[in-house]
């Protein structure tokens, strides 16, 4: 997606609203070594300790900009591979081996970040500065709840994240680019659409038409944004009603964004054994195909289609996320510039 030159409130949605919780990776990207990461307009260097305990901090050594994920591992704390110097978890620096007692031993000199990890993945507090501890991370009921049951879809695709934000606020995409699935085959390709505000966003929905197609969207932010949407699903896709999916997309750069995908049903006992082994040996292979559809028109996108739009009727739901993405950049810019020191003439 290219954002339009000379505008800080692209710059900053291009990299990511500050002071939000995103998901970063799976779990099972981050073993006993450290990894770098690229997200946020930053490259992160993220580590287990023995116990499973993550850890984040920018990739970065202030001694001399080597990467700390070159780097070993040492508990709580990071030896960098270039000259040896320890960060630790909180970014203060407590070893310099080649010139100890050094101005640099003792200086918190390193960004450092709030992890967590849930649903099978890698959550980070993309906080404005240090802070000692972050707010909750607030997942949807479908992630929490003992009562449903739900499997992670990563995938990483070519194009801005906010792209894929759109293509989930556009419930009509369904009826056409998805007409061949067996979930989403049904329902009038001529609806009309209303935007429905929430406690925590907005809901985007066709009137007079509930459970017949990919209906409607929700957004929501508790601190993490992230959209809701169900899927009537046939007696053929098991036990469990409706199949709902949870999204949430964080971008890595201009053109990558990291696209989260949980894909959940509500049921119990023997139901739920009996979906996820369907799911496994049947549907997850469909989805996919359905999920490929979406990467490929995305990605053959021009990076400036955005900027070359006509858009209709559908499209209110876009419209409204765009508008209240600038406010919250606008808002995040007028914070900054408060913060900021005045300097004397």
């Amino acid at each position: 997606m290219r954002t339009i030159a000379n505008d800080p409130v692209e710059a900053v949605l291009a990299v990511g609203l500050k002071d939000l919780w995103y998901p970063i990776c799976p779990s099972e990207f981050v073993a006993e070594r450290p990894v770098s990461l690229r997200r946020l307009g930053r490259k992160f260097v993220i580590w287990r300790e023995a116990s499973g305990k993550l850890h984040a901090l920018e990739d970065h050594c202030p001694h001399r900009g080597a990467p700390l994920s070159m780097g070993i591992a040492l508990g709580d704390r990071i030896a960098c591979g270039y000259h040896g110097v320890q960060v630790r978890f909180d970014g203060v620096v407590t070893s310099v081996p080649g010139s100890p007692g050094c101005k640099l031993e003792g200086a918190k000199a390193t960004r450092s970040f709030h992890v967590q990890e849930a649903c099978g993945a890698i959550f980070l507090y993309n906080s404005s500065v240090d802070v000692d501890q972050p707010p909750p991370l607030q997942l949807p009921e479908e992630l929490t709840s003992d009562e449903y049951s739900n499997f992670l879809c990563y995938t990483e695709w070519k194009g801005g994240y906010r792209y894929v934000t759109d293509n989930v606020m556009d419930p009509m995409h369904g009826t056409f680019l998805h007409k061949q699935s067996h979930s989403m085959a049904e329902g009038d390709n001529t609806a009309t659409f209303r935007v429905r505000e929430t406690d925590i966003g907005f809901v985007f929905e066709k009137e007079g038409q509930r459970g017949v197609n990919f209906d409607w969207t929700e957004w929501a932010d508790t601190g993490l944004q992230w959209m809701r949407l169900a899927i009537p699903y046939p007696k053929t896709g098991g036990p469990g009603g409706n199949f709902f999916i949870i999204g949430s997309y964080t971008p890595i750069s201009d053109n990558v964004a990291a696209v989260f995908h949980w894909r959940c049903r509500k049921l119990s006992g023997w139901q739920r054994d009996t979906w996820r082994f369907l799911y496994r040996n049947r549907l997850e292979a469909r989805h996919w195909a359905v999920l490929e559809q979406d990467r490929v028109v995305l990605e053959m996108m021009e990076p400036d289609a955005n900027q070359r739009e006509m858009l209709y009727q559908h499209d209110m739901g876009i419209v409204r996320w765009r508008r209240h993405m600038r406010n919250l950049a606008k808002e995040q810019l007028a914070r900054e510039e408060a913060a900021t020191p005045v300097k004397a003439g």
